[in-house]
Formats: C-alpha cells, sequence, structure tokens
C-alpha cells in the first residue's frame, strides 16, 4: 500500500490513536511514579518517626497569706509580710510524646524553695484527681527562690522554727496553686515543637563567695571565663503553626535584689521576667491571665548573687570583698551587697529586664529544634549514709547533717546575727556550751565526718518534736530528646553545677545512641537540703560551706547518684532501678504551729471598713505616685482574695454609660499594697499605684477589695468589703 492511497480519515485516525496512546502511557508513567514516591515517603516516614510533642502549659496564682506571717529566705525574725509587691504564680509545663504513653511535668513556682512537705501534698492530690499519670518520677516541682515569698510550708523542725511553725493557709494556697497549673496544662495540650537556644546574660550576677571559688583546682578554673554561669537556656515551644505556646528558662542568680528589709510579698527579679515575657505576648490581658506562659527557673545559684555592686561596709563604704566578709568597724553585720540600682525595687526592675531581654532575643532566634524520645527516672536517697567510691582504692562517706558556725553568719545579700563570721573553721567555747546545754553534744562520729566544720547545730541527731533536717531526698532527670533538666534538691554553686552537668551529659551521651545533648541543672526542686558546695570549697567554711549539711562529700554523693540516673536513662534500664526508701510524711497535727490567729478586727468609732482616709489628689502627671489610704481588716483573714481575686483595682473612666475598665491590679507592676498594723486593733492599707510614663491620660480610681473578721457566737466571720475612692486625673 502506497502512501499516495491513505485517505484523510485514515490519516486523522492513525493521528488520534497515536495521541491518545502517549497520553495513557504518560497517565500510567505519573501514576507509577507518584505511587513510587508516596510509598519511599511512607517508608522514610516509617524510619523516621515524627517528633512533634503534645505540650501543655498553665499558670496558677499561689499567693497565699501577705500580712502578719514570715517570709522565707533570709531567716530574719523581724521580715514578716505587710502587704503585696508583685502576687506569686506557679507555671507548669507538660511535655508528651504522642507515640508513647510517657510525658514530664516541669513546675517552676514563685516560691524560695520545694519543701518535702509540699511535694508530698501535691503528689497526694495529683493521684486522686489522675491515678498514676502525674507521678513522683515524671513530675519535678521546682522554686524560683525568691526570698519574699509566705513562709510555713515545711516538715522539719529547722524551717518549721524560722516560720514560726506550720501554717496550713500558706501551704494550701500553694497546693492549690501548684495543681491548678497542673490542671490548666493538663487541659490545653496540644501538637507542637519545641526550640532551644543558649546566650549569656551580661552584668546581671556576681559570684558572692569568690574566695570560696578560687579553691577549686586552678586548671579546672581555668577553663571557665568567668566564677559564674552566664548562660540562659531557653526553650521555646510553639504550635504546629509556629504559634507561641509558652517559654522555659534556667538562669543561675539569687532572687535577692528585694533586700532583707523588705516586707511586702514579691516574685522579685526572676518573677518580673515572667511579667514582662507573658505582658509582651498575652497583649490586652491584665497579669496573670492570658493563654501565654512565661517561667524563669532557678539553676546553680548557691553562690551568685543579684546584687552585682558587690559588698561595701554600709558604715564606710569600702570594699569588704574579703574571706571573712567583715568590716574594719562594725563587723560582719556591716558588711552587705547592693543590687545596681537606686532602691531595691528599681533593682529588681534592672535585674530581671535584663534577664527578660536576652531570653526575648533567644526565643527570636530560636531554630534549632529539639527532638526525640521522653524518658525519666527518680530515686529517694539516703543521703545520711551514702558511700562515694572515688576509685578501686579510696571512698568516702556523708554525715548526718549539721549545719556550721559560718551558717548564723549569713552572707553579704543578708547578714546574720551575734556577729558570726564567715570562713569559721574552728569552734567557740561560749557557743559550743550554749548549743550543748539546749541541743545536746554533737557526737564524735559527727563532728569528725564533718570536719573542717565546726558544728553549731547537729540537726541530724536531733529529733524533737520532728526531725530537724531530711534524710531521704529526691534525685531525679527528665530528658526531652536531647535536653535533660536535672532536678537538684538545693542549692549548688557554680562549679558544683559544672561538675554535675559535666557528669550527666558524659553518662548520656555514652550509649551512642543520642549526642550534642543540653544538661541544664533545675534548683531547689521537690525537698530541701540548704546548699551544695564543691570539696574544695567546703574546706574554707564561708557560708556555703557551712551550710552543706551532709558533710565535705554530699557533691560527690549527688554525682554518684545522679550519674547513675543518667545511666540507666542510656541503656533503657529505668525499670532496674531500686526505688529507694521512700521519705517521711509526717501528720499535720505533729507539726509544730507558733503563729497565733488573727484576732478580731476593729475599725475607729463612726467609721466603715472600705473608708478613705487620705484620700487622692485631684490630678496627677505620669511619673507620679497616687496614693489612697482606706480602713482595713487584717489582709490575712482576705481568705477570699489570695487566690485569683485581687486585693485592689486602678480603673479608668471610658465616659460611655459610665463605665470602668480595670487597667491594673494587684498583680502589676506598677502597684503596690502596704499594710499598716495600727494601735487598739486598728489598721489600715495604703494602696500606691505609680504611673506609669506610658499611661493613657484620663480619669482613673483606685478600689480596694478585703475581709474583716468579726466573732459571732464564738464563730469567727469574715464579711467582705470593696473601698472606695473619688476620682482623679491623669494629665499630660
Amino acid at each position: 500500500m502506497g502512501c499516495k492511497n491513505v485517505s484523510p480519515l485514515g490519516i486523522g485516525c492513525t493521528i488520534l490513536f497515536v495521541l491518545m496512546t502517549a497520553v495513557a502511557v504518560t497517565i500510567i508513567a505519573v501514576f507509577y511514579i507518584t505511587e513510587k514516591l508516596r510509598a519511599e515517603a511512607d517508608s522514610r516516614s516509617a524510619e523516621e518517626p515524627s517528633y512533634y510533642y503534645q505540650i501543655g502549659v498553665g499558670r496558677a496564682d499561689c499567693t497565699g497569706p501577705i500580712a502578719n506571717l514570715p517570709l522565707m529566705g533570709y531567716a530574719n525574725p523581724d521580715q514578716t509580710a505587710a502587704g503585696l509587691h508583685t502576687r506569686l504564680y506557679s507555671r507548669a509545663f507538660i511535655v508528651a510524646d504522642p507515640s508513647t504513653s510517657r510525658r514530664v511535668v516541669f513546675v517552676s513556682t514563685d516560691i524560695a524553695m520545694v519543701s518535702q512537705k509540699l511535694r508530698l501534698e501535691v503528689m497526694k492530690l495529683l493521684k486522686r484527681k489522675y491515678g498514676s499519670l502525674y507521678r513522683q518520677d515524671n513530675v519535678v516541682l521546682s522554686g524560683t527562690h525568691t526570698h519574699s515569698g509566705p513562709a510555713g510550708y515545711f516538715q522539719y523542725t529547722l524551717c518549721l522554727i524560722t516560720s514560726k511553725g506550720y501554717i496550713k493557709p500558706s501551704i494550701n494556697a500553694l497546693i492549690n496553686g501548684i495543681v491548678k497549673s497542673i490542671d490548666i496544662a493538663h487541659k490545653s495540650m496540644k501538637p507542637g515543637k519545641i526550640l532551644v537556644n543558649k546566650g549569656e546574660v551580661e552584668g546581671s550576677n556576681i559570684n558572692r563567695s569568690p574566695y570560696s571559688y578560687l579553691q577549686n583546682p586552678k586548671e579546672e578554673r581555668a577553663r571557665y571565663k568567668s566564677n559564674t554561669d552566664q548562660e540562659l537556656v531557653l526553650l521555646k515551644m510553639v504550635d504546629l503553626d509556629g504559634h507561641g505556646i509558652g517559654a522555659l528558662s534556667w538562669f543561675a542568680v539569687h532572687p535577692v535584689s528585694m533586700n532583707n528589709t523588705n516586707h511586702l510579698v514579691s516574685s522579685d527579679n526572676m518573677g518580673y521576667a515572667s511579667y514582662l515575657f507573658e505582658q509582651e505576648k498575652n497583649t490586652g490581658s491584665l497579669p496573670g491571665k492570658g493563654p501565654f506562659v512565661a517561667a524563669f527557673a532557678s539553676s546553680n545559684l548557691g553562690d551568685v548573687s543579684s546584687n552585682t555592686q558587690g559588698p561595701h561596709c554600709v558604715n564606710t563604704g569600702e570594699s569588704c570583698d574579703n574571706p571573712d566578709s567583715t568590716c574594719p568597724v562594725g563587723g560582719p553585720s556591716m558588711c552587705m551587697s547592693s543590687g545596681p540600682g537606686r532602691d531595691m525595687f528599681d533593682s529588681t526592675a534592672i535585674i530581671g529586664r535584663s534577664i527578660y531581654n536576652k531570653a526575648k532575643e533567644l526565643s527570636r532566634t530560636a531554630t534549632r529544634e529539639i527532638k526525640g524520645p521522653i524518658n525519666f527516672a527518680h530515686q529517694w536517697v539516703n543521703m545520711s549514709d551514702v558511700t562515694v567510691q572515688f576509685n578501686s582504692t579510696h571512698k568516702g562517706h556523708t554525715c548526718k547533717p549539721a549545719l556550721g558556725y559560718s551558717f548564723a553568719a549569713g552572707t553579704t545579700d543578708g547578714v546574720g546575727a551575734f556577729n558570726f563570721t564567715q570562713g569559721t573553721v574552728e569552734g567557740d567555747p561560749f557557743w559550743d556550751s550554749i548549743r550543748d546545754v539546749l541541743l545536746g553534744k554533737p557526737s564524735n562520729e559527727t563532728q569528725e565526718c564533718h570536719l573542717p566544720k565546726p558544728i553549731l547545730f547537729n540537726t541530724g541527731e536531733m529529733t524533737k518534736p520532728v526531725p530537724w533536717h531530711p534524710d531521704i531526698v529526691d534525685v531525679q532527670i527528665l530528658t526531652i530528646g536531647t535536653l535533660a533538666i536535672v532536678a537538684v534538691p538545693g542549692e549548688f554553686t557554680t562549679m558544683s553545677g559544672r561538675r554535675l552537668r559535666e557528669t550527666v551529659k558524659s553518662e548520656l551521651e555514652s550509649s551512642g545512641s543520642v549526642k550534642d545533648i543540653d544538661v541544664v541543672v533545675a534548683g531547689l526542686c521537690n525537698v530541701y537540703t540548704h546548699y551544695i558546695t564543691t570539696y574544695e570549697e567546703y574546706q574554707v567554711q564561708r557560708y556555703e560551706g557551712a551550710s552543706t549539711i551532709y558533710g565535705p562529700h554530699t557533691l560527690s554523693a549527688y554525682i554518684q547518684s545522679f550519674r547513675g540516673l543518667a545511666k540507666a536513662i542510656a541503656e533503657n534500664s529505668v525499670d532496674q532501678l531500686p526505688k529507694g526508701p521512700e521519705p517521711p510524711d509526717f501528720p499535720d497535727k505533729k507539726l509544730i504551729s507558733l503563729l497565733p490567729p488573727n484576732p478580731v478586727d476593729k475599725k475607729p468609732n463612726n467609721t466603715a471598713f472600705g473608708d478613705v482616709v487620705m484620700d487622692a489628689q485631684a490630678a496627677y502627671k505620669p511619673g507620679d505616685v497616687a496614693e489612697v489610704t482606706f480602713i482595713s481588716g487584717n489582709p490575712r483573714n482576705s481568705v477570699g482574695f489570695m487566690a485569683g481575686g485581687t486585693f485592689l483595682t486602678v480603673e479608668k473612666s471610658d465616659h460611655v454609660g459610665g463605665r470602668w475598665v480595670v487597667r491594673y491590679n494587684d498583680a502589676s507592676w506598677d502597684t503596690r499594697l502596704y499594710w499598716n498594723k495600727g494601735l487598739r486593733g486598728h489598721s489600715n492599707v495604703t494602696v500606691s499605684w505609680h504611673i506609669p510614663y506610658s499611661v493613657e491620660i484620663g480619669t482613673y480610681r483606685i478600689r480596694h477589695f478585703g475581709h474583716f473578721k468579726t466573732l459571732q457566737f464564738l464563730k469567727p466571720i469574715f464579711n467582705p468589703y470593696n473601698g472606695s475612692s473619688t476620682t482623679f486625673q491623669v494629665t499630660n
């Protein structure tokens, strides 16, 4: 058949056939390639599991009583609460691996430290609510270490004495606040990612015992550029769309910007950093409100102060940065450190803002994502009886708890009494004789075990009415992918923390399955055991060494215990770890209470609770301080406002229907409430508003809320009142 004989119709059919065949082949090829790519993707997905986490965050008020009870931290009997600077919060973070049943909880709370009694009570309540979901081994409770929170939540005698005993309203506020923050975090869990970033915070901490630090080996010190850890570690938590959920940071500094003359409940510098971060993220919300949660948790802060001006003799102005922290005139009681501001409020703001600024920068630039499984390990250890194996031929032993002479000297952040001096390595016959009569003489075994510490309080041999110090303590590690949180039950010094971090990192990476692990030391966790210095620092017996209660090998014992936990996690053998001896849980009736109940509130004749006795001025300008004084009851009677409520508001008129809008409350940085205890049972409160320069011009009013206590048929009755105030103007 020749070409000339092919018809046009035949040619068209042939072309159509060829085109259809090509299309069919193309479709089949695309389908085949697509299916192959999908299969390969599924295969990669099976080989490389997703490391998205379920993340929940929560914040709850835990302020407690704000008047007529001791503040916890300085152990100063004259430092009792008399008002409110900032409210206290518990901030909880839950991270769960959706591919397994594993989850961990980290809680940072605005308190001096977590006591064993507090942890035990929280865990009981969590067990009743959640069964075995939240347990001793996967929950860490940490204190920020503010020295301006209410006391009274301990079960061992030493801290009971300095707290005026066991104070139920104080511990109940903490229990309820911590559990509520976990509840909120539990209910808010959503898929998300965690990014980690690190950076140095400059000019915000100094070493308050540089002489002790210098006792560490020279070659070890040469590895670090500073005698404090200046690095802030931040976890940035975001949902799968990249929206912020929360931020959790660790930084080593004592929150002692609010000094031991302060009488206002305050979260101090770390709390202010949280306040700034949360206010930035929760736009338009009052403090303590909004979904974003930012916590600044404690780390190895044992010898680290926020009083960056250093120690000076308050009577002469000269430096007293010497081994004994003493002044030529006045001795150790005149040697005190100060912060960078014009007063303690300003110093708190400066340090807090510096920490926040670095955290904000790190959050903005964070790119490294944490991926990997979740693990945790926990043990109870009898720290009074640990044998430390240094090598095949040498070993050491911990001691029954005891405090040395320099414990009574205090620190340059808060000096002690009776002219005790830091660096004391010999006892005094006068004080020894008083100790022996009142408390009993320490046994020869205890004295020898603690050398060179001269023992002032042999607390491990004192058991009335309950033991004075804990023997059984928690050691615990949480790991989230390549992040390890080492929860320590006390205040590790700078070098102690460095040694512990190195040990845990080395052990976790020893299996070879995970590399480049970030290790953070989380301080003041689960139970309080005072300080942990290095062996070398212990020898010179400054305050931190005298407060290392289990003797010179305390750090080695902790390192040995945490190494065991890290090894178990690395080898996937946590289930084989012995649980250890459980701590005692003393019933409330065995715990002494030295705080008398509040008397019935009284007021002057012809007045009512809430009446204004000193009114505001007619007008103020930004930068001024507006003050109003009200007749009040004792704020300790205002139980309804201790958690979730407020003692005061600053309200602005919107000039529409006479509505007043709350712009500030008692959680705001710019407000303060001072309680003034008067004569004949009368008292009043002064509410002050430090008017920001950024304030909106307009008409404002200040209100105070409270309760007063009366008796009816010998039963206390708490009656509410709302203070009133005439309005005032804020003008240019």
